[in-house]
């Protein structure tokens, strides 16, 4: 018996498994949160599945996302990091998850969590939603890290980074998860 599931899963195992067991489930763990705002900023310009087929390597390239060791990385492991053959090695989205690692602190240390803020602007509601690529919501939250200082978080980023934490659920009305 086959499945229904959301179009973009198609059959690679590797988007069905994201699909099922990650994709707009409610992500409360800061650690998590911090994982998935990382990879969704190197996701610019790229597919998600190129991001996805290369997450251990960014695992263990980025410390497992340890906000506290990212944001102290100097030049000599940017520099690591953009001879990684297994990471997306754009200068740019490298300096940008140092440097954002630096406002995720900030922002866990103002609201008591990432979490807290992130969900703040929902009230911890989940929005149903119908496959934008932005929204009032995900332009507002942009435009809010933008001004704290963060990169790479432009208001398409955003609206994929709320999909894949769960504040936005975007499941076909026909996919098992809907």
């Amino acid at each position: 018996m086959s499945i229904n599931r959301c179009s973009w899963a198609g059959d690679d195992e590797t988007y069905i498994r994201y699909h099922d067991e990650e994709w707009g489930v409610p992500t409360h763990d800061d650690h998590e949160l911090f994982e998935m705002l990382v990879l969704e900023s190197f996701q610019a310009g790229l597919s998600w599945i190129t991001i996805l087929k290369k997450r251990e390597n960014f695992r263990k390239a980025f410390d497992d996302f340890d906000v506290e060791k990212v944001v102290s990385y100097d030049e000599n492991k940017i520099e690591e990091l953009r001879q990684n053959k297994g990471i997306i090695r754009h200068k740019g989205k490298i300096a940008s998850a140092v440097n954002n690692a630096g406002i995720f602190i900030e922002i866990q240390k103002e609201f008591g969590s990432f979490d807290n803020y992130i969900w703040g602007f929902t009230n911890g509601e989940i929005i149903k939603a119908e496959f934008l690529t932005e929204s009032e919501l995900s332009r507002s939250i942009s435009k809010d890290l933008k001004k704290r200082g963060m990169k790479f978080v432009g208001p398409t980023i955003i609206y994929s980074y709320l999909e894949s934490i769960g504040i936005i659920d975007n499941h076909q009305k026909n996919c098992f998860k809907y």
